[in-house]
């Protein structure tokens, strides 16, 4: 209560004055998370919403940042757990086999997480490694818990990881590699997230060429704790760029939805031109969709309302980044501008393509995640998309007035219309232990086992937000079953 007195007190006052926005504290769901005291997370599906006619339960808990869910050919679910948070916390990457209450450990991996993914296909799982320290890759699985890394060494050190897979209708495996930065430019945030120090001339590589307008941004040198330094885009920290410069493309890159072949060998570039393409799926009709979480109000080009992105990825299509927001230009008006701060200065001299308009439009900072496609009249809503919504990580990526996303919505992905499915019950949004009850905490994955009557989410657990950073809680991670009741 005092909290909002305070925040009503602070509008009142800033009421006809410019300059509001930046005087009203942040409130978002990873601000307001409250971590279990006990380590144990209240559960109560009666808390979450669904539409009439649908019910979920709880099928797995007490997982440690679980990120994805898989089917064998028997139906029966397979959990990955990341092995790493923001946070800069460190556990063990394990892929965890999930059968009537009990969970066994198929296979466990090494300090190279985050696992962020899993797939069935022809026979073996296939996990997205994140690559933290290593560089990304993905690994085969066998049934018996064998390994194989059929790629590895990929660049995605920093901010963002690799990310997938999907099998697509051509036999290969989809996947993506997130940015290394925001919005291209290594920064004082990239410190905060751990990478910096340790890889100080890692930077963003683009897929193909590209030609720069030379801006650069000075900030602290970071590294040598003294002195400035003019960071230009792509370039490592502390390198300046120059008008007319031309950066050199290469595969495997940064920001670039990719594909290889089950039994390994080199990648190929599908599209590129994302931040961070996260959850990937293929429709009833084959084609291949992407979310893509946008930028965040951090860093030397901190860039203010961008909506995260549903894509219908096209092969050989640059998708914008990082000088459009769902086909937008960021010196669009002010609709990019960070208050009381310039708007985002635009990288690119030339465009490979002028980029196309998204699938949909996601809330801001909501961290569109994985996603699946309803294949069955019998659950409902056939042809449709439906996506985990994460939640905010506010203040760390910008500031929000209210908890944003925490949930899992439909989007039809014809109309670009997006409605929630199953939310947290209660006046306002945001994670169960923010609203004291036993719902929805980050809902990281949303997939359907292989009949497509049942929608398994996959819920990441505890992470709060603090000036200092992100701070997670393992064990808290739960896997949820949706069914339909029989029309």
């Amino acid at each position: 209560m005092a909290e909002l007195i305070k925040i009503a007190v602070i509008t009142l006052f800033c009421l006809g004055l410019s300059g509001c926005y930046g005087m009203l504290p942040s409130a978002g769901g990873g601000k307001l998370t409250r971590l279990a005291e006990t380590g144990e997370r209240a559960l109560s599906p009666a808390d979450i919403v669904l539409p009439p006619g649908y019910r979920i339960e709880a099928v797995a808990t007490g997982l440690t940042f679980p990120t994805g869910v898989a089917f064998d050919e028997s139906g029966t679910p397979h959990v990955v757990e990341a092995g790493y948070s923001y946070g800069e916390v460190w556990t063990v990457p394990r892929l965890l086999r999930v059968e009537r209450g009990s969970v066994t450990v198929v296979a466990a991996g090494g300090r190279n997480g985050p696992w962020t993914g899993v797939t069935r296909h022809a026979g073996s799982f296939y996990v997205a490694e994140g690559g933290e320290l290593e560089g990304g890759g993905i690994i085969r699985i066998g049934d018996d818990g064998s390994m194989a890394r059929i790629l590895e060494h990929l660049p995605t050190r920093g901010d963002h990881h690799t990310n997938g897979p999907a099998p697509g209708p051509d036999g290969w495996l989809y996947f993506g590699l997130g940015s290394a930065t925001n919005s291209a430019v290594v920064g004082e945030d990239n410190l905060k997230f751990g990478w910096l120090e340790r890889y100080p001339d890692y930077h963003d590589v683009p897929c193909a060429d590209l030609k720069l307008r030379g801006e650069n941004y000075i900030t602290k040198d970071l590294l040598k704790g003294k002195g400035l330094a003019s960071t230009g885009a792509f370039m490592p920290f502390g390198t300046f760029s120059l008008p007319g410069e031309v950066v050199r493309g290469e595969v495997p890159c940064n920001g670039a939805v990719l594909r290889v072949s089950p039994s390994g060998g080199a990648p190929q570039l599908v599209a590129w031109g994302f931040r961070n393409p996260f959850g990937f799926a293929f429709s009833p009709e084959g084609n291949l969709y992407v979310t893509d979480n946008a930028y965040d109000k951090r860093g030397s080009r901190p860039v203010f309302g961008a909506g995260d992105v549903l894509w219908e990825v096209k092969q050989g299509t640059w998708y914008g980044w990082p000088d459009f927001s769902a086909g937008l230009p960021l010196d669009r008006g002010d609709q990019f501008k960070t208050p009381l701060q310039e708007k985002p200065r635009l990288l690119l001299a030339e465009y490979p393509n002028l980029p196309p308009g998204p699938a949909a439009v996601l809330p801001v900072h909501a961290s569109a995640n994985g996603l699946d496609f309803s294949r069955s009249e019998a659950f409902g809503h056939r042809g449709e998309a439906f996506v985990a919504l994460f939640g905010d990580q506010s203040p760390g990526t910008g500031k929000v007035m209210a908890p944003v996303g925490f949930k899992v919505v439909r989007v039809d992905v014809k109309s670009g219309v997006v409605r929630d499915f199953a939310v947290n019950k209660g006046k306002r949004n945001g994670p169960s232990s923010a609203l004291g009850t036993g719902g929805l905490e980050r809902p990281v994955a949303a997939r359907f086992d292989p009949s497509g009557e049942a929608l398994y989410v996959v819920d990441f657990g505890m992470l709060k937000e603090t000036k200092k950073g992100s701070v997670p809680q393992q064990k808290t991670g739960v896997l949820w079953r949706i069914t339909r009741d029989a029309l």
